[in-house]
């Protein structure tokens, strides 16, 4: 198998996870860093030891064509993504794009449509969605394991500083300069959790998605939502209700959590981590493998290995975005509602509905938070 060349669009901040990623594929002798994409080029320490001295340009087509990349990898701002993906694919080049893949529905189509115009390969950055843990609860649902799925919940109670809303200029923004951003918990830090909860549910593709609620909220003064639920009808009949905090008391591993007739089924995502529990039997706990999705690409495009998370498996994704994009702005939380520690706004009482909303499918309003919104419709 012949080396594949890749370019990094967007190496600082999170694009770091990507550097030492790729680093780990070339030592395996998968894939080789070709060149790098940063409006200011990384200085040699920003580089880990390892990938030599790969190209730098702020030009992502200029670089693209100097170097013959065969795949790209975008971790840019999210109003970037959709033109970096197509001028990619123009080229011929592969995508690995990071979620969200876009801050709107409309976007994502531009997107998708275009890449699949172009004849290349797009998998979509949802890591959750590699992991071997997904098709297990799958199959435990399909021989019901827990008897009839009444519906899946997810929870994430996360803690962030108020710095982490200074980090970039879209960071906390709905819009920067006229164009969408949609940097919110549920769409972007937890997105995750969205998408592994309608991926569990047999519901990932746009046409899965019948009606949307949102209860947006925000304790940081910010744009966008830090404080969330959303719930999602689907055509399969059972509702996807995900709960999110960047402003916990106590921030802990986020999940996602399987309701059925004769038990339930939880899914530590990040961690690979399933515990079931049913009638009649004692608690069972399985700990799962991955399979990295960038691997996964090149292993798509060397010898035909189905890939994961094509754009369509994201498009029911998708629709919540474009749900949280059309709603109101997030309201603000009376200043009663929260306060600091240290450097970071915390909402007590937070961690235990972000809980309750998993364990019952019921939003904010419905769980009786003093500060919540009544329930709010977007489709």
């Amino acid at each position: 198998m012949s080396t594949v060349d890749i370019v990094l669009a967007g190496a600082r901040g999170h694009g770091h996870w990507h550097l030492e990623n790729i680093r780990r594929l070339q030592d395996k002798g998968i894939v080789r860093l070709a060149g790098i994409c940063e409006l200011t080029p990384l200085e040699p320490t920003e580089i880990p030891e390892g990938l030599g001295t790969p190209e730098q340009s702020a030009d992502f087509g200029a670089l693209l064509d100097s170097t013959g990349a065969r795949i790209a990898v975008i971790c840019t701002p999210i109003p970037t993504h959709t033109d970096l993906a197509l001028e990619a694919a123009r080229r011929g080049v592969h995508l690995l794009l990071e979620k969200p893949p876009a801050p709107s529905y409309a976007e994502f189509r531009r997107m998708a449509d275009g890449v699949a115009a172009a004849g290349v390969v797009c998998q979509i950055g949802f890591q959750s969605l590699g992991s071997h843990a997904v098709p297990a609860i799958r199959r435990l649902i399909a021989e019901g394991a827990i008897g009839e799925i009444a519906g899946i919940g997810g929870a994430g109670a996360w803690a962030r500083p108020e710095s982490y809303y200074r980090r970039a200029p879209w960071a906390g923004k709905r819009r920067l300069n006229g164009v969408d951003v949609i940097d919110g918990a549920l769409t972007n830090p937890l997105a995750h959790a969205v998408a592994t909860g309608l991926a569990l549910n047999g519901s990932t593709r746009a046409e899965d998605v019948t009606d949307i609620r949102t209860e947006l909220l925000r304790a940081n003064d910010i744009e966008s939502d830090d404080t969330s639920c959303v719930r999602v009808t689907t055509a399969q009949g059972r509702p996807v209700t995900v709960a999110a905090t960047l402003c916990a008391e106590h921030p802990d591993e986020p999940y996602v959590l399987v309701h059925g007739s004769r038990g339930r089924i939880t899914f530590w995502y990040k961690q690979d981590r399933v515990l079931l529990q049913r009638a009649g039997h004692g608690p069972e706990e399985y700990e799962h493998g991955r399979t990295d999705l960038l691997e996964n690409l090149v292993d798509h495009l060397t010898d035909g290995t189905d890939l994961i998370v094509p754009p369509d498996v994201t498009g029911a994704f998708m629709k919540v975005v474009e749900a949280i994009r059309t709603a109101p702005d997030p309201a603000p939380l009376p200043a009663s509602a929260w306060h600091l520690v240290d450097d970071r706004r915390v909402v007590p009482g937070i961690d235990g509905l972000v809980a309750a909303s998993a364990d019952t499918l019921a939003l904010f309003s419905e769980l009786g938070a003093s500060w919540a919104l009544p329930k709010e419709v977007s489709t």
